[in-house]
């Protein structure tokens, strides 16, 4: 029994504001059906006493040590900037007011 129907596709269609041919609908139709009947195929197999997993090789975070370094001089940082004043970046405005 096919729960997805041209009707429902048009009114999701309406819904997300996509305008959908008739061609669409029926394409969709169908790749909706197939995704909803895998769905139900998953739900029958997931017991409780299955745990859930988001990955299937267990994964941790790897951090390299922070180790302090030589930094740039603030003429190093500066020689490349476009224009610069009072040792900072000098940018455009992008809100519209001055500071």
């Amino acid at each position: 029994m096919s729960e997805i129907t041209p009707d429902l596709v048009r009114h999701l269609g309406v819904l997300a504001r996509i305008q959908l041919s008739d061609e669409e609908v029926e394409r969709l139709t169908g790749q909706l059906d197939v995704i909803v009947d895998n769905i139900a195929k998953v739900s029958e197999v997931a017991t409780p006493d299955v745990v859930a997993t988001s990955h299937p090789i267990p994964l941790q975070n790897v951090f390299r040590t922070d180790v302090p370094s030589d930094v740039l001089s603030l003429d190093q940082v500066l020689q490349n900037a476009p224009d610069a004043a009072e040792n900072r970046f000098r940018v455009t405005a992008i809100l519209g007011e001055e500071q």
